[in-house]
């Protein structure tokens, strides 16, 4: 899957920015690919739709991710489709690498994002988005080891971004709020409930982010994760990225991560790096 992945950036990246992007959205206003597959940041979904598409267009992106801590690497390919700047569906397969264990876990996302009130950059109202990701493990063993209670689940979110053009120091500001109904451990990876608690649970995720030019972006991202298992403390996660938009068609976003303590092993640090191509 990784290889054909990889075959698409390729290919998109090899076709023109006229022939393959909407102009009438501004440059960046797609967002990124987060690691669950929605357009966002690498940790947060955000209230922005995936790609350029205007009202009457239909499009698409494709993503690798990788991001490599202390203990454990997670490997990322993920898709999604725009639809007239309204709808966004997307799909993304996790490996999470334990290598300080010898194994793995694998999980598949699917999701769904409907822009349901106002506008990212004009207008009274921030952009307001709906969601629901649907989640799978495809490797269990482990995460019933350590007392998930099922292996599959959804998370519901409500998210609200906002640009302002000419913010402070002159420059262009981004903010994101997104609040999650979930019961997922560590992203949902380690399974779902556990013998602390089995509810969903209302957690905030945010981010900020500045414009130095037109297409580099600085920011950071926080996400708040629910601790249902009582092997090991769950925190929240964050990271501090720089994304660059070279044109329409492609974006790198690369970032310090901090995932805090995962599956016992702690101040789980390092990198984190995303190429996405748009059509």
């Amino acid at each position: 899957m990784k290889k054909k992945m990889i075959q698409g950036l390729v290919l998109a990246l090899a076709v023109s920015s006229s022939a393959m992007a909407a102009e009438g959205r501004l440059l960046a206003t797609g967002g990124a690919t987060s690691v669950e597959g929605s357009a966002g940041g690498g940790l947060v979904p955000w209230a922005v739709i995936s790609g350029y598409t205007e009202d009457d267009e239909i499009g698409g992106t494709v993503a690798v991710t990788r991001a490599q801590v202390d203990d454990y690497r997670l490997d990322v390919t993920a898709a999604s489709f725009s639809f007239r700047n309204r709808l966004e569906v997307s799909v993304a397969s996790q490996i999470l690498n334990l290598e300080n264990l010898g194994t793995e876990l694998r999980q598949q996302t699917f999701g769904l994002k409907y822009r349901v009130a106002g506008d990212l950059i004009y207008g009274d109202l921030p952009q307001i988005s709906a969601g629901v990701q649907y989640k799978r493990n495809t490797r269990y063993d482990l995460p019933e080891a350590v007392g998930s209670q099922r292996d599959s689940d959804w998370d519901a979110y409500l998210a609200a971004s906002r640009v302002w053009l000419a913010g402070p120091f002159n420059r262009t500001w981004l903010a994101n709020v997104t609040v999650r109904a979930t019961r997922a451990n560590q992203f949902g990876l380690l399974g779902y409930g556990g013998d602390l608690n089995d509810s969903r649970e209302l957690q905030v995720e945010a981010a900020a982010g500045m414009f130095l030019n037109r297409g580099l972006a600085v920011g950071l991202e926080y996400r708040q994760k629910p601790d249902n298992l009582g092997f090991a403390e769950e925190e929240d996660a964050m990271s501090a990225f720089v994304a660059w938009f070279p044109s329409k068609n492609v974006s790198l976003v690369g970032a310090y991560v901090d995932l805090g303590s995962i599956a016992g092993a702690n101040n789980q640090t390092g990198y984190y790096l995303s190429l996405q191509a748009s059509f």
